[in-house]
C-alpha cells in the first residue's frame, strides 16, 4: 500500500483524464463498456480487458483518496 503514497496526485488525476477517458468522442470508452455491462453485452474478452484497462486509473484514484482520508 506503500506504492499508493508515493504516487502524485496529478499523476494519478492526469491518467484518469487520458487512460480513464480516452477515446473522448463520440462518448468515453469507459462508458460505452459500463453501459455493455448493465446490458449484459459484456462477453468477449476483448471488452472485459478493456473495460478492466480503462478504470485501472479510477480504481487507483479512490484506492489513494481512500488511503488518504483514513489515514487522517
Amino acid at each position: 500500500m506503500a506504492f499508493l503514497d508515493t504516487l502524485p496526485w496529478n499523476l494519478v488525476i492526469l491518467a484518469c483524464l487520458t487512460l480513464g477517458l480516452a477515446p473522448f468522442f463520440p462518448e468515453p470508452h469507459i462508458w460505452e463498456k459500463l453501459k455493455m455491462l448493465a446490458a449484459g453485452e459484456l462477453a468477449k474478452p476483448i471488452d472485459i480487458f478493456d473495460l478492466v484497462m480503462h478504470s485501472a486509473p479510477f480504481v487507483v484514484l479512490f484506492a489513494k483518496g481512500l488511503r488518504t482520508v483514513m489515514a487522517g
